[in-house]
């Protein structure tokens, strides 16, 4: 039995990492049905990219894993879901293949799918503006056409002759220019509703909840002491974080800070807040468009931290800071992620006002250029490749 039904009109096969990709590749796939009904889609995705209709064929976590060592510890997983994978499409032959970010495990697919013939984009440019991009010469080799987020990446592609789509971010189309602050603190019902509120966002995986969680909690109990009313809001994206985040609060004995869960409500969580800890990643820009004052922090192994930081052709890892060209927000990063730094930095960021208000006018400009109709330019970029090659 083949991987598509027989009444598939348009043979999509999609392949997404992470939660971030998740998202991205389920509203793809509406933007995409919209247009062309008839379509299917199979892959590996998670909950949102199956609830829109991908028949996913592998546990997307899997793949969920970051940095070198952490890579290396799951390889032989990884690689054999690749192997099965490329097998199956080899044989199958959809209409495209589109690789949702991942790069590491996608790009080596497209490779393979675009020598026998079949069509690959890559949605979301890998980051060859930050380090590494030499990159832009085997995605060259891997796509039909890369789907670019990020206004600063078509001429890097154009340069290197890669057909390349600006499709904006799709974060951009579902947040609002103007956020609602009061609003979000009534759904989340925070009482009273001028109590100071941190949120704290550890990251979507449970590797990044296992390494941050305990930096963050650690600065939470700081900021706790220093302002007794400050209330703490954590959204976590998946049961195994959401469970991993409750598991540390215990094994921390910081059950009784005013530290409250979240099973998803991010946007509610960020819009409501005064000031946001952020691991760094796609939820940056999410902190961003919230028009959020943020620090951003990270962790990885000593050694995949230095391997990196040879690599990095920019002075900032945070998308906001790349997007805008400067330090517009803090980073704290490996060593210098203390809990106490990140207490004092989160601290002084919500009681600058002046900063505050330079930071909301940086970031709203940044949120009218990511505008885009992402999704729509990104199916119709998708079903000309489908269609016409």
């Amino acid at each position: 039995m083949g991987l598509f039904p027989p009444d598939a009109g348009l043979r999509i096969a999609m392949v997404a990492g992470e939660a971030s990709g998740d998202m991205l590749g389920a509203r793809l796939i509406d933007a995409i049905r919209a247009r062309r009904p008839d379509a299917r889609f199979v892959g590996i995705g998670g909950p949102k990219m199956q609830a829109a209709g991908l028949e996913s064929l592998f546990p997307q976590e899997t793949l969920a894993v970051r940095g070198y060592v952490e890579v290396l510890r799951n390889l032989r997983a990884i690689l054999a879901i690749r192997r099965e994978l490329k097998a199956k499409l080899l044989a199958e032959r959809p209409d495209v293949f589109i690789g949702v970010d991942a790069p590491d495990f996608n790009l080596a697919v497209e490779h393979s799918l675009k020598a026998a013939g079949i069509r690959t984009i890559h949605y979301v440019s890998p980051s060859i503006w930050a380090w590494r991009g030499e990159r832009v010469h085997k995605i060259k080799q891997a796509v039909n056409r890369v789907l670019a987020l990020f206004p600063m990446e078509p001429p890097i592609y154009q340069a290197a002759g890669v057909p390349v789509s600006y499709v904006g971010h799709p974060l951009a189309e579902s947040m609002p220019i103007v956020p609602d602050r009061q609003g979000a603190r009534e759904v989340l019902n925070i009482l009273p509703r001028q109590a100071p509120v941190f949120t704290l966002m550890p990251g979507s995986r449970q590797g990044e909840v296992d390494v941050m969680a305990p930096l963050f909690i650690a600065a939470a109990r700081l900021i706790a002491k220093e302002v007794p009313d400050a209330q703490f809001l954590v959204p976590l994206a998946t049961r195994p974080t959401f469970d991993r985040f409750e598991q540390l609060l215990w094994r921390l004995k910081a059950h009784q800070l005013p530290i409250r869960r979240l099973f998803g409500h991010a946007q509610h969580a960020m819009a409501a807040a005064d000031a946001v800890l952020v691991a760094s990643g796609t939820a940056t820009l999410e902190v961003a468009l919230a028009k959020r004052p943020m620090v951003i922090s990270y962790k990885i192994s000593p050694i995949t931290y230095r391997i990196v930081k040879r690599k990095l052709q920019l002075p900032y890892v945070g998308l906001p800071n790349i997007l805008c060209g400067e330090f517009i927000v803090p980073e704290l990063l490996q060593d210098d992620a203390t809990p106490e730094n990140l207490a004092q930095a989160l601290l002084n960021a919500w009681r600058d006002a002046d900063y505050r208000a330079w930071l909301d006018g940086k970031l709203t400009e940044l949120h009218h250029t990511l505008k885009q109709d992402s999704a729509a330019r990104a199916a119709q970029a998708v079903l000309e490749v489908a269609e016409h090659g």
